[in-house]
């Protein structure tokens, strides 16, 4: 592809990601997918700018006065990767599958763009919708140029070494002969981050089930569940599995894990990714908005009040993995964090009934915003007076190194305080057989 191609390849993805809900990875995907054309240098440099324009959008929209997918393509080439002015204009010049040439206007405000000085809005700034400042300050405080500036950063690929198949010290040796670079996590003590591009699934370690891939942030999660062989688990909105697949491992296929969720689809890839690690105390049911009602679980019936632990990973906003989906910060909208606020109501609820008496419920977000955290917690507590929030160090690995975070109650990372994705553990013990209030 000419660099005029790969410009207007760029422009049309942005205009797709534009204008629907499917997550920018996928869209960038499928014209991958449908564009034989383009060698993999080709969608390198043309994922490369996509990417960068969602990152920096709402700086490249306030430096060129326009939100049109060229003119912040062009702009994020000028301003971001400080391409000659002159040269990025000539790729628009309407010749094979180059941009058609820029409108006078266009060429004018391109010419002009500054990026956005220290006086502008952090909002603009730090690329977040001005309606989420507020959430942030609350999250954040005097930290919040720090914080937003790490979600901006690209995303590493971690690995998790998945102990029913082999160790740290295997899956190495595994990816060195495969000449993968890698090096262990800092945090995670089966985690592995690549320090070189590699095709992971293409990887023989990755279809033994040596490894899997998991965040950082989301492997110290399940630590957090502190979960022993022989005890009965619920992952109660399980999706694909990544964090049942850990559980698995830490129970050494000891015990029951029923994973559940509402979405039939994303359920069924389980079982595959399962038999392929090995893990066999895993079944998986397929459960209803509506089999919870009035406090009771139609769904879970025969589990309500059994359960040693409950593994709430609710849906939620996302906020805090933005690194790997830029996109996602310019898609939410109040109504659709509502919605998220609601469902994370009924999924604690629901998971509460089914925590036994001196179990424990863990509640994870990967989002960063109070009201989809700290306000969850406040509000299940008033209605549920049996539980208590226990401090995460309590129940965090005696030989494993404690990252640095706030203690006294939930986790809270973040990718500028420990390197990894934001995540919200916050671990509710049942210390009584009181009924909900």
């Amino acid at each position: 592809m000419t660099p005029g191609a790969r410009l207007q390849a760029a422009i049309d993805i942005l205009t797709s990601i534009a204008g629907t809900a499917t997550p920018a990875d996928r869209v960038f995907d499928a014209w991958a997918r449908g564009s034989r054309f383009a060698g993999s240098k080709d969608r390198a440099a043309v994922g490369e700018l996509v990417f960068k324009v969602l990152r920096h959008r709402a700086e490249l929209i306030a430096a060129a006065g326009q939100d049109t997918p060229r003119l912040l393509a062009m702009s994020a080439m000028t301003l971001i990767d400080k391409a000659d002015t002159d040269a990025v204009v000539a790729l628009a010049n309407g010749t094979g599958h180059s941009p058609a040439a820029l409108e006078a206007d266009e060429e004018a405000a391109l010419r002009a763009a500054a990026l956005p000085d220290a006086d502008a809005p952090a909002h603009v700034r730090l690329n977040y919708p001005e309606w989420m400042h507020a959430e942030f300050v609350a999250a954040f405080g005097d930290r919040l140029e720090a914080e937003m500036a790490a979600l901006m950063d690209r995303a590493p690929t971690d690995l998790r070494v998945n102990t029913l198949k082999g160790d740290r010290e295997m899956a190495l040796e595994a990816l060195a002969e495969a000449a993968v670079a890698v090096e262990a996590t800092p945090l995670a003590p089966l985690g592995l981050r690549l320090t070189a591009r590699a095709n992971v699934q293409g990887m023989s370690a990755f279809r033994d089930g040596l490894i899997e891939l998991q965040d950082e942030g989301s492997q110290l999660a399940c630590l957090l569940t502190a979960v022993e062989p022989g005890e009965q688990v619920v992952d109660l909105c399980a999706g694909g599995g990544g964090k049942a697949l850990s559980l698995a491992a830490m129970m050494g296929n000891r015990g029951q894990i029923h994973a559940c969720d509402t979405d039939r689809r994303r359920l069924g890839k389980l079982m595959p990714r399962a038999q392929r690690a090995g893990a066999r105390n895993i079944q998986t049911r397929v459960i209803t908005p509506e089999g919870f009602a009035d406090g009771a679980d139609a769904d879970l019936a025969e589990l309500s009040g059994k359960m040693d632990r409950v593994l709430v990973d609710a849906p939620c906003s996302g906020t805090g993995a933005w690194r790997r989906s830029p996109d996602a910060r310019w898609k939410l909208t109040p109504e659709l964090l509502a919605g998220y606020i609601d469902a994370q109501n009924d999924v604690l609820a629901r998971g509460a009934v089914a925590v036994r008496s001196g179990g424990r419920l863990i509640y994870v977000t990967c989002s960063v915003l109070p009201s989809e955290n700290e306000a969850r917690i406040e509000n299940f507590l008033a209605l549920r007076p049996d539980f208590s929030v226990a401090d995460w160090q309590v129940y965090w690995p005696e030989d494993v190194a404690a990252p640095d975070c706030p203690t006294g109650g939930p986790m809270r990372l973040s990718p500028a305080s420990t390197g990894t994705d934001g995540f919200f553990v916050c671990i509710l013990e049942r210390t009584g057989p009181a009924e909900a209030a």
